[in-house]
């Protein structure tokens, strides 16, 4: 029977008991103070005796605020960046200002700054985001600053920020296949459940339940288009994909931006990157990276 200890920490014997497959160790704590270093190691007992590990540590993240149910977002970190693991759901920018939540189809589709929605209109659903939202740009006035969109000492990702953490996952195994080169990282940023059926190996939706294994949790949430309108109704059913914003736009025309996104579909084993002329006024769900 192998258990955990919590140096810094009293628990007891039945609340640390952990799993064991071969080598690994695995186990979830919860309870456990934000930002601060925990020192732990395991020990195991049979027949034998008594055996330790050596002691390593970790730290806790720093909480955040902002969440729409006011809970701090739950993030990971990859390398020197830390990422939130749920989709943002805030609706003010920064400042307090609200974002607008737009339901009609017409009205989503003219607009020219920030807006938000559930996706198809229904609470239980994410928060979807058009990409002047994003942008923080509030106002049809283009003298007037942009408001920030994320809370205080977070923000939306750039195209670079996105292309960071994509070198980061491939250059440390997070590859289906386990190597080092080329874009296989969709199955380990994909969640666990609820994507459509593949039949090629290494897709979120071949063999769902060894997806996420980078945690990064990428669910479908279906798409607001930029006519309005909410998938399915386009080319893609809900469960197919999942679109994330970066923050970064192109083109100076209001009423033409464009901007980079990250892509994850269920019969594809890479991060794709799209951009497209007229995309800002799409409804997309958006995560955080630390400042």
């Amino acid at each position: 029977m192998t258990f955990l200890i919590i140096l810094n920490k009293v628990l007891s014997i039945e609340d640390t008991q952990v799993n064991v497959n071969g080598t690994n160790i695995s186990t979830t704590i919860e309870g456990l103070t934000p930002n601060t270093t925990y020192y732990v190691r395991a020990f195991l007992t049979n027949t034998l005796g008594e055996f330790y590990s050596n002691e390593v540590s970790f730290s806790t993240e720093e909480e955040i605020t902002g969440s729409c149910d006011g809970a701090p977002y739950p993030s990971i970190v990859y390398g020197t960046q830390e990422w939130t693991v749920e989709n943002a759901c805030h609706t003010t920018y920064r400042d307090g200002t609200p974002i607008p939540q737009v339901t009609d189809n017409d009205e989503w589709r003219y607009l020219t700054t920030g807006a938000w929605c559930y996706y198809g209109n229904d609470p239980t659903n994410e928060v979807l985001y058009n990409w002047y939202a994003v942008a923080g740009i509030h106002d049809t006035d283009p003298n007037t600053p942009n408001k920030e969109f994320a809370p205080e000492g977070w923000h939306a990702p750039s195209n670079l920020e996105w292309t960071t953490l994509e070198n980061y996952l491939i250059a440390n195994g997070y590859n289906y296949d386990g190597t080092t080169t080329g874009n296989k990282i969709a199955k380990s940023m994909a969640s666990t459940t609820g994507w459509l059926s593949s039949t090629t190996l290494g897709t979120p939706g071949n063999n769902q339940s060894t997806n996420n294994s980078s945690g990064f949790n990428a669910f479908h949430t279906g798409t607001r288009s930029y006519y309005g309108t909410m998938s399915p109704g386009d080319d893609f059913e809900p469960e197919e994909y999942v679109v994330f914003w970066s923050s970064t736009g192109f083109n100076n025309n209001i009423e033409n931006y464009g901007a980079f996104s990250r892509n994850l579909y269920y019969d594809s084993s890479s991060l794709e990157t799209a951009y497209i002329d007229y995309s800002a006024a799409h409804g997309f769900p958006v995560r955080l990276v630390k400042d």
